[in-house]
């Protein structure tokens, strides 16, 4: 880092500054929930299903230009030039920011992030209205979370200015006062993940590993007739499937049996193996929003509470979900209380010893010779966490989309060190061997993109075999009912599966795609891939370094 970095205390002085400002300024709204949408309303178009849909300019997360300001442990190890930049001049622009805020005017929302009664914290967000139409981040925020609870803690703030000058676009990260200032862009998530990123630091302070991955409970009933109830936590980045899985029943529709839905994007992971929930709107991808695959989703998508960000829609308020002109990260807020009959009472997933067992799966979305599901080790289960392997999405970095991509936990919103969280999560696995089963389940297919080199350009001939949504459902009915049939891969050192009930697996041998040799090859070069990125963890527990070694 430059030698010109700023002084943390420095800069905690003046971000504490302004919140206390902010606390009894007389231009700032503390807005009324009733007042909400009402005034969010006349900014935005209503859709056939009236609810609304609104447009930002920027259309995804800015993680080129978010910076974490701080002791050693919260600071990004390296920088690149833009975040360079923003370091080197942030004195000055803080100094700037602290004044403009004095005359802008800005609305105040107070929510809670979870529902328990040991880590539910108070979310405060100060959003600048010089632009009216800005008032949807507020409206969007408070409809994500749950009624303030005054005694909630730990405090967070978020002083969020869209119309900063947008070459000077930047989100500044103070984790160790819970604070975040949001500069030059008007997408709701830095809203959103600015809470759950600084949510995550926090729980991790109090023993807690919060998690990018969605809960649920499924209940099934065993050929013996017993009837079981598993937790599942499902991890993957944005736009592989994670909502999908997390809001399907699997078809477990038998009687006695049927799932409970908690949480679709963050939890906060104890060593019992509960987990508690943090929102009340869940923020889904809408492409390829189907009413056939993902009944439960499009019903609550669809209902008038809902919100859509980023998604095309006509005239007469029809919704185009594949239509990506306007972006491929089209969005929508849907109230988890319209995901009944499937929604739980609680947010909250209870300890391993109160369920027959915890179902843990990492979802990846590759091509080439992924394997379409594994059965994991724990030491294998800890090394797929630390790989997090999955492709780009329109939501990180829309010029990257496609590409092959690692992401410790499958999240992109850790502070601090990684080597922690997973020797945290080896521990918790080991910990509880045997109640804890671990799954990789692969939501692209097999195939790949083939690449060819013309006089003009390069020409690309797709050649995959893709897993549809009812396919995986299937896989993950057969985990929880018992019904797979495991056997060892041929090419991995994995257990695959050999029987799923309803799924033809032969469409998915590696061998239709590619000869052996060349098989042999990809998986020899993945192998070294992962291998190099995990050594760079040096104080990673070796027998996590090893199973990636031999995946």
């Amino acid at each position: 880092m430059s030698s010109t970095t700023p002084s943390p205390i420095k800069e905690f002085e003046v971000v504490n500054r302004m919140i206390e400002y902010f606390k009894a300024a007389p231009n700032v709204i503390n807005s009324a929930d009733w007042t909400l949408r009402r005034s969010a309303e006349r900014f935005a178009s209503f859709t056939k299903f009236g609810n609304v849909a609104v447009h930002s300019t920027v259309k995804n997360r800015s993680a080129k230009v978010t910076v974490y300001v701080g002791s050693e442990a919260v600071r990004l190890k390296t920088l690149n030039s833009q975040q360079t930049e923003i370091m080197n001049n942030l004195s000055k622009t803080l100094a700037s920011v602290e004044e403009y805020v004095k005359h802008a005017p800005f609305v105040r929302i107070n929510r809670t992030m979870g529902n328990n009664s040991e880590f539910s914290p108070n979310c405060n967000i100060f959003v600048s209205i010089q632009r009216p139409e800005m008032i949807r981040l507020a409206y969007m925020t408070w409809a994500t979370l749950f009624p303030v609870k005054p005694d909630g803690e730990p405090k967070q703030y978020i002083i969020y200015i869209p119309e900063w000058q947008e070459n000077e676009r930047q989100i500044v990260v103070f984790p160790e006062i819970s604070a975040t200032v949001v500069l030059g862009t008007d997408y709701y998530g830095e809203s959103k993940k600015g809470f759950l990123r600084m949510a995550m630091w926090n729980a991790k302070q109090k023993g807690m590993l919060g998690l990018h991955a969605g809960s649920k409970i499924l209940k099934t009933k065993g050929s013996d007739g017993r009837i079981r109830r598993y937790g599942m936590l499902i991890f993957g980045m944005s736009g592989t499937g994670k909502t999908t899985h997390t809001c399907h029943t699997h078809g477990l529709n038998g009687k006695d049996e049927g799932i409970e839905i908690l949480q679709d994007d963050v939890v906060f992971l104890k060593k019992d193996g509960s987990a508690y929930g943090s929102e009340r709107g869940f923020y889904l991808k809408t492409e390829g929003l189907d009413p056939v695959t993902q009944p439960i989703i499009y019903k609550a998508a669809t209902s008038r509470s809902a919100i859509f960000e980023n998604v095309m829609i006509d005239y007469e308020g029809n919704l185009y979900f594949e239509d990506d002109t306007l972006t491929s990260n089209g969005r929508g807020i849907m109230m988890r209380e319209d995901l009944s009959p499937y929604i739980s009472n609680s947010i909250n997933l209870p300890p391993v010893d109160e369920m027959d067992g915890l179902i843990v799966a990492f979802i990846t979305r590759r091509h080439t010779v992924v394997p379409l599901a594994v059965r994991l080790t724990p030491e294998q289960a800890a090394a797929a966490f630390m790989l997090g392997e999955s492709i780009e999405t329109s939501a990180g970095d829309p010029k990257r989309a496609g590409e092959s991509i690692r992401e410790v936990g499958t999240n992109p919103f850790i502070i601090g060190d990684k080597s922690y969280e997973g020797n945290w999560f080896y521990d918790f696995v080991k910990r509880h061997e045997g109640k804890v089963c671990c799954y990789q389940l692969n939501t692209g297919g097999l195939g790949e993109i083939i690449e060819k080199q013309s006089n003009c350009s390069k020409v690309f001939k797709r050649k995959v075999q893709r897993v549809e949504i009812p396919e995986m459902s299937s896989i993950i009915r057969g985990i929880v009912r018992g019904t797979n049939t495991w056997g060892k891969d041929k090419y991995w050192n994995f257990e695959v599966p050999t029987f799923v009930e309803g799924v033809d697996l032969s469409k998915y041998s590696v061998e239709k795609f590619y000869d052996v040799d060349d098989i042999i090859k990809q998986v020899s070069d993945l192998r070294c891939e992962r291998v190099e990125y995990i050594e760079k963890f040096n104080t990673l527990d070796k027998a996590i370094i090893n199973a990636a070694k031999t995946m």
